[in-house]
């Protein structure tokens, strides 16, 4: 399992354990499993994103608008070297 796996996995157990916690401690048994499966199969519907895979999007965004820059600047110097 990766750690991107690992951590959806984890936050997954961690909202089912914070919902079975809300729910009556005199609701039935079966009850409480389908709340509890339901709540899982919507979160396992979701393209939930990471803190990590977000940071890593973010430093490949940087690096890209650097690029970006350093082309911009270099374009203008051919330019101006035309003229």
């Amino acid at each position: 399992m990766t750690d991107t796996n690992f951590e959806k996995s984890r936050l997954i157990a961690n909202t089912l354990a914070a919902v079975g916690a809300l729910l009556p401690a005199n609701l039935s048994e079966e009850i409480k499993a389908n709340i509890s499966n339901s709540v899982k199969v919507a979160l396992d519907s979701m393209d939930i994103v990471t803190r990590q895979e977000i940071e890593v999007q973010e430093a490949v965004l940087s690096r890209a608008r650097e690029k970006i820059s350093e082309l911009e600047a270099r374009i203008n110097e051919l330019e101006s070297q035309q003229e």
